[in-house]
């Protein structure tokens, strides 16, 4: 029996899992070794490898980009529950692409199965629409915060942005300013830019953290450079507050690297 054979050798290296080679292949940029591995396993029904093959498709990454086939692959491995398979694919439903007719009511489906099936930056997308009430969802500010803070605890940095604004603004809890600082500290230090601009305003007015002209404008400046329309507003009043020798250590300070992140919210 061969079992029983294997049992009394037991310095025998066990078999190779395709999957996990696949997986290490793709973590590689070996994308067409990963795809060979994915393809056989795919078609037997594996889920993983079908949203791999389905991200290759959309990513083009080694093969041609063809949103119709991601669309399908991605659509195998999200109807067998695949977190990140279901949110790739709402992205591309909500979007649409050539060869893909968007269907915004689908994508929203699929964005609430992914947020509800674990997926992270599903659960930050879940909770800005329910926000924002987007694509005829309803508004609902409990259920976003919960969404955004299930994001947040996963290391999702617009997530802790949001949870920022929601205290700044009362927006289904009081008002706690101080609460509002901590989360957009988080959210800056890694490297979210509208997180940077919050907390750079924060530390220009004194709100809910001491005052720091110097590290207010250090973070504006990251924000900027970020792409924040939220930095603008606070630029000029803080640049004006500044002297000469504070708007170089400023400037110096917002081109250093980013403080490090320690277990959990900072």
């Amino acid at each position: 029996m061969r079992w029983l054979e294997r049992l009394r050798r037991p310095g025998t290296p066990p078999a190779p899992d395709p999957l996990a080679e696949a997986q290490a292949a793709f973590s590689r940029g070996e994308y067409a070794t990963a795809l060979g591995l994915w393809e056989p396993l795919a078609r037997a029904g594996a889920v993983e490898a079908q949203a791999g093959i389905g991200l290759c498709f959309l990513r083009g990454l080694g093969i041609p980009a063809d949103p119709p086939l991601a669309e399908k692959w991605l659509a195998l491995a999200a109807a067998g529950g695949h977190a990140r398979a279901q949110r790739e694919l709402a992205t591309l439903l909500r979007q649409g692409a050539e060869g893909v007719e968007a269907d915004p009511a689908r994508a929203t489906g699929l964005y609430r199965a992914a947020a509800e099936g674990g997926d992270p930056i599903a659960q930050d997308i879940w909770s800005r629409m329910l926000l924002e009430g987007q694509d005829g969802v309803a508004m609902d500010l409990a259920e976003a915060r919960r969404w955004a803070l299930a994001a947040a605890g996963a290391g999702i940095a617009p997530a802790m942005t949001r949870l920022g604004m929601f205290h700044h603004n009362a927006q289904g809890v009081e008002r706690d300013v101080a609460e509002a600082a901590r989360w957009w500290h988080s959210a800056a230090i890694r490297g979210d830019a509208d997180g940077q601009a919050m907390l750079g305003a924060a530390l220009h007015l004194g709100a809910g953290i001491a005052p720091d002209r110097v590290a207010a404008m250090a973070w504006l400046l990251r924000a900027t450079r970020g792409g924040s329309d939220l930095a603008r507003p606070f630029l000029t009043a803080v640049r004006a507050s500044l002297t000469p020798a504070e708007l170089s250590l400023a400037l110096a300070r917002s081109s250093e690297p980013l403080p490090p992140v320690s277990g959990g919210v900072a």
